[in-house]
């Protein structure tokens, strides 16, 4: 009986060991692999991989949220070469490379029929509110040499500019209204900002000097 009992325990010893060595996992017997060699075969360039220090994260956190942030597009113009040089210079400065360009457009000649140059801007107000009252829009300008003033109409040539002006004079009494030449016909230089973060459209107010009193507004 002793004999017995000796010989099983043999064979429990045995059967144990070759399950713990998974030598009976083809037979579906086994313990749970407790490694996983074929998934680190998978890994792709693990030497690649790199832990970030919390200034890098706060960084890269960062840039992120200014991906993701509302942008609005602004534009500004026209310049002539040399003032497209200063402005330049003050965007270098203030905002990153790629964030602002400067493209070359052909305009076409401007003639309006205009207002100005005003004392002061409550002179301009009260002109503003006098053209109210006769259902008269007051438009603003495009050619900041022209202000403080404003437009009653842009046309593309002189001859309807004039006939506007005519038509103003005797139909709403129009009496200081002149026709002038608002933008010259030609290539011109343009300002534009694709994609500004709030941050950034801060920033552009410690340029506005050197936009030789061209205003930002929106694109297109």
């Amino acid at each position: 009986m002793l004999r017995f009992l000796v010989l099983i325990l043999i064979l429990a010893n045995g059967l144990y060991f070759a399950w713990s060595d998974g030598l009976l996992r083809a037979y579906g017997y086994g313990p749970a692999p407790q490694s996983e060699p074929q998934r680190a075969a998978q890994q792709i360039r693990p030497e690649s991989l790199h832990v970030m220090s919390p200034a890098e994260f706060n960084r890269v956190k960062s840039q992120a949220q200014a991906d993701s942030a509302p942008k609005e597009c602004l534009q500004a113009g026209p310049f002539d070469d040399a003032q497209m040089a200063v402005a330049r210079r003050a965007l270098e400065s203030a905002l990153a490379q790629g964030s602002w360009q400067f493209d070359s457009v052909h305009m076409s000649e401007r003639w309006i029929v205009y207002m100005g140059k005003f004392p002061n801007a409550d002179a301009m107000v009260k002109k503003r509110a006098e053209l109210a009252v006769m259902n008269l829009v007051a438009q603003p300008l495009t050619n900041p040499d022209l202000e403080p003033g404003f437009s009653l109409g842009g046309f593309d040539t002189q001859a309807a500019a004039a006939a506007e002006l005519s038509r103003l004079t005797s139909q709403r009494g129009i009496r200081t209204a002149k026709v002038v030449r608002e933008r010259a016909q030609g290539d011109q230089n343009q300002l534009k900002l694709p994609a500004l973060t709030a941050e950034q459209k801060n920033r552009l107010n410690d340029i506005k000097p050197a936009l030789a009193g061209r205003t930002l507004k929106p694109c297109g």
